[in-house]
């Protein structure tokens, strides 16, 4: 059974830090780049950070660039998202998904052929 499970979410004061994880199973996890996005109450879902299928290439949204760090460790079927420096605007639910290609890199969400459920970040004092 194909899915993808993030974890890792939950509440911090700003300036704090989160690791996000993402379990894949039922696909084979080396050909697909994987995406994170996040959607925040009364907004549309926006992309985050991106790693392709062999970790080699990383792209962040502006809005996180130095603050957030991509990772991915195939042999265990998972990527990370550490998140430091966090800011209130951080806030929303956070999903990662996969997108079946080789080497690139795409913040289209329609690229992304399957989704995980979310997880949670509140980042409020």
């Amino acid at each position: 059974q194909l899915q993808l499970v993030e974890s890792g979410g939950g509440l911090v004061q700003p300036g704090g830090s989160l690791r996000l994880s993402c379990a894949a199973s039922g696909f084979l996890f080396d050909e697909y780049a994987i995406g994170w996005f996040r959607q925040a109450p009364g907004k549309e879902r926006e992309g985050v950070s991106y790693i392709s299928n062999n970790g080699r290439n990383t792209d962040y949204a502006e809005s996180v660039k130095g603050r957030f760090t991509i990772s991915r460790d195939n042999a265990k079927n998972a990527v990370y998202l550490q998140m430091k420096s966090l800011k209130p605007e951080d806030t929303a639910v956070y999903y990662c998904a996969a997108d079946h290609s080789w080497g690139l890199l795409s913040d289209d969400p329609d690229d992304y052929d399957y989704w995980g459920q979310g997880t949670q970040v509140t980042v409020s004092s």
